[in-house]
């Protein structure tokens, strides 16, 4: 150990060093928490007793003349013009980070409020954790009826309530508080996150994002709506798109109707995606039945109105042929990148 000490003395007084970060190095080396004096000193418990007192003076001075000899560099360096801050350039450009991409759903759901922007439709939110009046009582959904089955809700509160909390099952529940509070004429698109207790699948998944829109005014007439329908159409998958309407049923709307639109795939003639049949799914519509204006407070006679709803996650899956609906929730980076160029 002694020899090891009269090295290091001698290392000490002759250090010459002219850089902050030289002579930081050389502290850590020396004094840091795994330096050579540090270590030194954790053997110094293995001296001997009659040796200790000699021992730990010399280890003393060698730690007071390593700080002091490092305080002394530091002031040169300084006094020369040297920072105490690294030597790098400071001014060259810094290491460059991957950006993030935007996720398809976004993407989407933004395409979509940005077309009906443009055709005068205002946006409308609502919260995710509603009651059952705005989710189904005031959209003719009575305790009993059996359309409830078609949607499967969490509930947060016990559905034996007279109105219980759970989480909305569709943005439906938006158009309601907009015909509750809004002036007339309505014209809104209703985007959000909806819930169904649903097994995940391919096809299927129990969280997913819809935008609703809502047309209220004197004289609105089912032709109407199919001219918005089919401007939408054209705008979200190109201009030569077709659509055809088949009947269908909602409580909240009479007549009611799903809408298909012209494979943009194989543009009619039938393909794998389309199943051969040349037309694609995309949203239901209707005129909105009197019941539901009347609950929000609306003149039926006086005013009529048409309502629309589709679910982004398909939309984004026929816009871009994505066959797992599952993709848009793993947060897999590789699925996400394929998005980069719709940023």
């Amino acid at each position: 150990m002694k020899e090891r000490i009269e090295a290091l003395l001698a290392e000490v007084e002759n250090l010459k060093l002219r850089t902050a970060q030289e002579i930081e190095d050389a502290r850590v080396r020396l004094l840091g928490k795994k330096g050579e004096i540090t270590a030194l000193f954790d053997e110094f418990r293995n001296v001997d007793k009659d040796r200790k007192r000699e021992f730990g003076q010399q280890l003393n001075r060698l730690k007071t003349l390593a700080a002091a000899k490092i305080e002394e560099l530091k002031s040169a360096a300084e006094a020369a013009g040297q920072s105490s801050a690294p030597s790098e350039d400071l001014s060259a450009p810094g290491d460059s980070y991957p950006l993030g991409s935007r996720h398809p759903v976004s993407i989407c759901r933004e395409e979509i409020v940005r077309i009906f922007r443009k055709f005068g439709y205002d946006v409308a939110e609502g919260p995710e954790v509603e009651d059952d009046w705005h989710v189904f009582e005031a959209l003719n959904f009575p305790p009993e009826h059996p359309a409830r089955e078609m949607q499967d809700t969490f509930f947060v509160t016990d559905n034996s309530q007279k109105n219980p909390v759970l989480l909305r099952t569709h943005t439906s529940c938006v158009q309601v508080r907009c015909m509750e509070t809004m002036k007339l004429p309505i014209r809104v698109v209703c985007p959000g996150r909806v819930f169904r207790n649903e097994a995940i699948s391919a096809r299927a998944h129990c969280i997913f994002h819809q935008v609703e829109g809502l047309y209220i005014d004197e004289n609105v007439t089912f032709a109407d709506m199919k001219q918005a329908i089919l401007l939408f159409a054209r705008e979200m998958f190109g201009p030569e798109t077709q659509i055809r309407m088949r009947p269908s049923y909602f409580p909240f709307t009479e007549p009611s109707a799903e809408v298909d639109v012209s494979c943009n795939i194989c543009k009619g003639k039938g393909c794998n995606v389309c199943k051969g049949t040349g037309w694609l799914e995309i949203l239901g519509c209707g005129m909105v039945d009197p019941n539901v204006l009347e609950a929000s407070g609306i003149d039926s006679r006086k005013y009529s109105g048409f309502a629309f709803g589709m679910g982004v996650e398909r939309i984004a899956m026929l816009k871009w042929q994505v066959k797992d609906l599952r993709n848009y929730f793993e947060n897999d980076l590789r699925f996400l990148k394929e998005f980069e160029s719709n940023i």
